[in-house]
């Protein structure tokens, strides 16, 4: 007896089309009754075409995550187990693995899977019922992947506490798979030292995605006076430390990012250059304004102002904001880097946004470069999800 099968309306799939990895709700004409949230199921056009296999679940609007094209595919541990080695030799291939995101959910072919390596750590984040099923076995997998080559690992560590668990109709999950270990783990990236709280941080722990954008700053921060907005542990700031920055300021709303990020200091022997304060930043850049304060570097890395499409608005307004802010603090020639960590706030419009300030302001901008998120993070065309950080560095002139 075959798979479940779900029939797709005229019209319907139009993401699985281009390329994508999604079919939502209101684009299915029929579901086989025997169909169970979390199983497989088989995808058809209306016509009967074979679309692929993936995951399905009714009380998602994400009604099914395709796990492969075209005709019925039998998805066992030989499956997921090539899907998981490739994920890695991708990795091995692209990126320093001594801390990375190993597994990137629908970019990797295992849609709703995240598995972040932090040294000799990992953490997962399963977010789709389908693949949280599966999950125990493909982290069995990549756990016998990386033996292979040598790499040990000391404890699983799972963060699967997103809200969004229970569109999926589960409950937010959070703890040990397995023994127990110490959760505050230990890293080198870009030659800055790290402690990252893979139990109490944000997300996964750290925001890997970042590494290569912040590495990419240090050449700019010899020598200079720098303020690092939104700074959360301290990332960008310290790297602007190594590089032999004259002064660092790194601000942050939160007291417990801040205590992390005096930490992770301590840890470079950088507290004498880099100092953190417990500040909102939008209160914080009109009061440096009024004082008349010049920084030769600023870096705004905000969390994401918008995490839907009804709230864009909003965001443009609050990422305009700090960019004219921040291009008003800078000395002339003096470099801003600027991103957005939200998918719905598009390239263009990101880029819009930061012209408007520009203009506002009366600013030349001169393009360094463009960057998004590093290659551990693949932007998988046509799933639009998966691009999401956007990365700009300018030089910032006044006009003449």
């Amino acid at each position: 007896m075959g798979m479940p099968v779900a029939v797709l309306k005229k019209g319907g799939g139009r993401m699985l089309k281009e390329g994508g990895l999604w079919i939502f709700d209101n684009e299915i004409a029929s579901v086989s009754p025997e169909a169970e949230d979390g199983g497989l199921i088989v995808v058809q056009d209306f016509d009967g075409y074979p679309m692929g296999t993936g995951f399905y679940n009714s009380r998602s609007k994400i009604a099914v995550r395709i796990m492969s094209r075209g005709r019925e595919t039998l998805i066992d541990e030989a499956f997921l187990c090539k899907r998981v080695q490739a994920a890695w030799e991708y990795r091995k291939k692209v990126v320093d693995t001594s801390s990375c995101r190993l597994i990137f959910g629908e970019a990797d072919f295992l849609p709703g899977l995240v598995v972040d390596k932090f040294s000799d750590v990992l953490v997962v984040q399963s977010l789709a019922l389908g693949i949280d099923r599966m999950k125990g076995t493909i982290l069995r997998l990549l756990l016998e992947t990386l033996a292979k080559d040598g790499v040990q690992i000391r404890g699983i560590y799972e963060r699967s506490d997103a809200k969004v668990r229970r569109q999926e109709g589960m409950d937010p999950k959070k703890g040990f798979l397995g023994e127990p270990f110490d959760t505050k783990v230990e890293i080198v990236e870009n030659g800055v030292k790290y402690i990252v709280d893979v139990e109490g941080g944000q997300k996964t722990g750290f925001f890997l995605d970042q590494k290569y954008n912040r590495l990419a700053i240090q050449k700019l921060c010899r020598g200079a006076d720098v303020l690092d907005c939104f700074t959360h542990t301290g990332s960008f700031a310290l790297n602007a430390g190594i590089a032999g920055a004259a002064q660092v300021l790194g601000i942050d709303a939160s007291q417990l990012a801040v205590e992390q990020a005096e930490e992770n200091a301590r840890l470079n022997g950088l507290e004498n250059v880099v100092q953190f304060r417990c500040e909102d930043v939008f209160d914080l850049l009109p009061r440096l304004e009024a004082e008349g304060r010049q920084f030769d570097v600023i870096i705004l890395d905000p969390p994401a102002f918008t995490k839907s499409r009804n709230s864009v608005k909003n965001a443009v307004k609050g990422y305009r904001e700090i960019n004219l802010r921040a291009m008003k603090l800078l000395q002339d020639g003096g470099f801003l880097a600027t991103c957005s960590c939200s998918h719905f706030m598009t390239y263009e419009l990101f880029t819009q946004t930061i012209g408007q300030a520009a203009r506002n302001v009366h600013k030349r901008l001169r393009q360094v470069e463009y960057r998004t998120q590093a290659p551990d993070h693949p932007v998988l065309w046509a799933a639009d999800e998966s691009y999401y950080l956007k990365f700009y560095i300018f030089q910032v002139c006044s006009q003449p």
